[in-house]
């Protein structure tokens, strides 16, 4: 999820200050995609200058430092929506961390198949430790974005398991492309 669709989502809920959306962003996305305050507020930069938010008079006047309180704007609203409607595209090209470091240790010699195996156990320990979580819950938000990772850890899995049974086709391949 980018920056400025999650900071125009909470914007069209109403108008607010940079520090609020950082702690709502934190509430929800936090946990899994921390993001800086910096990032909170070169994005805002970003889409005051592309107009699809503004500052608001602040009627709170306080006399500690001055605060910026900022509002969606129409065709911010329009962005938003429009992000909202259109459906995610599958993305073909497969270039995670994962794929990159098999190709590189086999590239250099190393056994690919003793990282699969270590980020396999990694993926098995952090999948028990969600059901755990799951299962302690009694929130259903929670619970389904606990069981969206969990999916795309099975997902993974499944990934490694290919590409282990690949190992020797790709060293194949990727000797053929040194030569």
């Amino acid at each position: 999820m980018h920056a400025q669709n999650c900071l125009l989502g909470f914007l069209s809920q109403g108008p607010n200050y940079g520090y609020e959306l950082k702690k709502m962003y934190d509430s929800l996305f936090g946990r899994d995609k921390p993001i800086l305050p910096g990032q909170i507020y070169s994005t805002l930069s970003r889409l005051e200058r592309d107009g699809k938010v503004e500052e608001v008079e602040d009627a709170e006047k306080s006399a500690g430092p001055s605060r910026v309180k900022y509002q969606i704007t129409g065709k911010g609203s329009e962005y938003f929506q429009k992000w909202l409607d259109e459906p995610e595209k599958v993305n073909p090209h497969l270039q995670t961390t994962m794929y990159f470091k098999v190709v590189l240790a086999l590239m250099s010699n190393q056994d690919a198949t003793k990282f699969l195996d270590s980020q396999r156990h990694s993926h098995i320990a952090e999948m028990r430790q969600l059901t755990k979580v799951r299962n302690e819950t009694d929130d259903l938000a929670t619970t389904l974005l606990i069981d969206n990772t969990i999916f795309h850890i099975e997902a993974d899995l499944r990934w490694m398991e290919l590409a282990h049974s690949r190992i020797n086709q790709l060293r194949e391949e990727l000797c053929k492309t040194k030569a």
